[in-house]
């Protein structure tokens, strides 16, 4: 698989997750939060907040930040990027393998 495949399968399974998608959704407002603050309104530990959030900074999606005896986690919009630009690349290539589709059945049929 090549590489760009793989960054992106990462980015995919790391979204994956309901939890983790609430997470991205939560800091997307660009504010930086720490686990504590991300766990607050949950009913999960902050070891399973950890956990999830750990898997996102795996794919690039969030970037961490020691700050005094807590880390700060905040949104990283790039992966998330070139993931939709590879959609809309598979997209373009789909749309263009069924207009040939198209255009064959209906050369095919006159």
């Amino acid at each position: 698989m090549p590489a760009a495949a793989a960054d992106h399968a990462t980015v995919f399974a790391a979204l994956g997750d309901r939890t983790r998608l609430h997470l991205l959704m939560t800091l997307s407002d660009g504010a930086t939060r720490s686990i504590a603050s991300l766990s607050a309104d949950s009913r999960l530990t902050r070891q399973a907040v950890t956990k999830h959030l750990k898997v996102l900074e795996g794919a690039g999606l969030v970037a961490s930040v020691r700050v005094g005896r807590e880390s700060r986690f905040a949104y990283r919009p790039e992966p998330m990027n070139d993931a939709r630009s590879w959609i809309d690349e598979v997209s373009a290539q789909w749309a263009g393998a069924l207009q040939r589709l198209k255009a064959f059945v209906e050369e095919d049929v006159s």
